[in-house]
């Protein structure tokens, strides 16, 4: 059975068609997608607060007003996508997001530079995980549970190529120019590479329409019954949104929290087992997590958040406890990552699906883009390890929504 698992693996990761090519290439512009418009400002925060005589706090209150505007827009982008073709959006979206982080590195006072951030962020909505899953399943005609996971094993990456990158050029450049060689890279990797994919899909050169070829959706008999669907997409909304809270904030702060903790300059070296976590449990959920519902996937890998946090704030400044930390946020984060796409395909189906997946995201990004501020406030009026625990208790929450999914789905009610 292993072996069986391990050949299709390696058909599906080495796939030479042209919607192998293009899982591929979405993989390659989430990495750069991720880390420069995301994980880069963790790391480049301390710097650019000081430019502008901030304190930690005043500049993730800038991020999280950011991310507001981009879960604002969420509806729409996903409306777009449905209507317009998400390899479309996204090519306008790499370009959107390579000027806004070139007004970002130019920004000559605080207030240019908070417009200039929300306008990444927003620009970011029409580029990352949403947008590439709806293209996916666009080009599967809705078979794309496989594809997503493949897509996001390759974007788990970003993080670990990404922080000491950061690190090193902010180091050497300053993060002005870090900022505006990241516009570049979204110019001049991310936008050829969407074109191409815009392309290819306006011409039905990827679209698979032979049901021969269409691979069969786990578990199809754990359907949700059609009274229970909005029940559970409030349900699944919440869940994510909450889960998304609790996640947004360590992730925007890993290193300063794990500093404030007390583990000092190792923080950033232990920070980087972070992304190949997420590697590693995005290639065992491929070998082993085809035959599991996402259902389940998705309450186990929400509840390892909270658990790395009740650890942290009990351990800290144990490194052992910090390595426990960062590889189950890592563990977190890379389910987190597939769930949010194969779980909403597996219990909604792809009818609608970028509407659908824009509305949940407007709702997980606005309560996630709160926490980078709620998180750095509640550190300052108390202690990191209170703030951990606070967020662990709010990763709870989340992972109950998810168990009264569960009970709609395998008819435990």
């Amino acid at each position: 059975m292993v072996f069986v698992a391990r050949v299709a693996l390696a058909s599906h990761l080495f796939d030479v068609s042209r919607l192998g090519k293009m899982v591929w290439l979405l993989g390659l512009t989430q990495v750069v997608g991720y880390g420069t418009l995301y994980y880069s400002f963790a790391i480049l925060a301390d710097d650019i607060a000081s430019d502008f005589g901030w304190t930690q706090a005043n500049f993730f209150a800038a991020f999280s007003a950011a991310l507001v505007a981009g879960g604002l827009v969420a509806p729409h982008m996903g409306r777009a996508l449905d209507r317009l073709g998400a390899a479309r959006v996204m090519a306008w979206g790499s370009l959107a997001s390579a000027c806004a982080m070139a007004l970002v590195a130019i920004a000559p006072s605080p207030v240019w530079f908070v417009l200039a951030l929300i306008f990444s962020q927003v620009a970011g909505t029409f580029v990352l995980y949403d947008a590439a899953f709806t293209s996916l399943v666009q080009a599967t005609g809705g078979n794309a549970q496989r594809r997503i996971v493949h897509l996001t094993l390759i974007a788990g990456f970003a993080s670990s190529i990404f922080w000491p990158l950061t690190h090193w050029l902010d180091v050497h450049f300053g993060w002005r120019m870090v900022m505006a060689g990241y516009a570049a890279l979204n110019l001049l990797m991310c936008f050829p590479v969407h074109a191409v994919l815009a392309r290819w899909a306006s011409t039905g050169r990827v679209i698979v329409h032979d049901a021969a070829k269409q691979e069969p959706v786990p578990h199809a008999h754990a359907a949700l019954a059609e009274d229970h669907k909005r029940l559970a997409f409030l349900l699944v909304t919440a869940g994510f949104s909450l889960s998304s809270f609790a996640l947004s904030a360590v992730l925007s702060q890993m290193v300063p929290m794990m500093t404030a903790l007390g583990f000092g300059s190792a923080s950033l070296a232990v920070a980087t087992l972070f992304g190949p976590a997420q590697v590693v449990v995005r290639f065992t959920n491929m070998v082993f997590g085809s035959r599991r519902h996402p259902l389940t996937i998705t309450i186990i890998g929400l509840a390892l958040l909270p658990l790395a946090l009740f650890i942290v704030a009990a351990t800290a400044p144990a490194h052992g406890g910090a390595v426990v930390f960062v590889i189950l946020v890592g563990l977190c984060s890379g389910l987190k990552s597939i769930v949010q796409g194969t779980l909403t395909l597996a219990l909604f189906g792809s009818e609608g699906f970028g509407a659908r997946i824009g509305l949940m995201a407007s709702f997980r990004y606005v309560l996630g883009a709160l926490a980078p501020f709620v998180f750095a406030w509640a550190t300052e009026l108390a202690t990191a390890a209170m703030a951990a625990t606070m967020f662990a208790v709010i990763g709870c929450l989340g992972v109950l929504a998810f168990v009264a999914v569960a009970r709609m789905v395998f008819g435990k009610t």
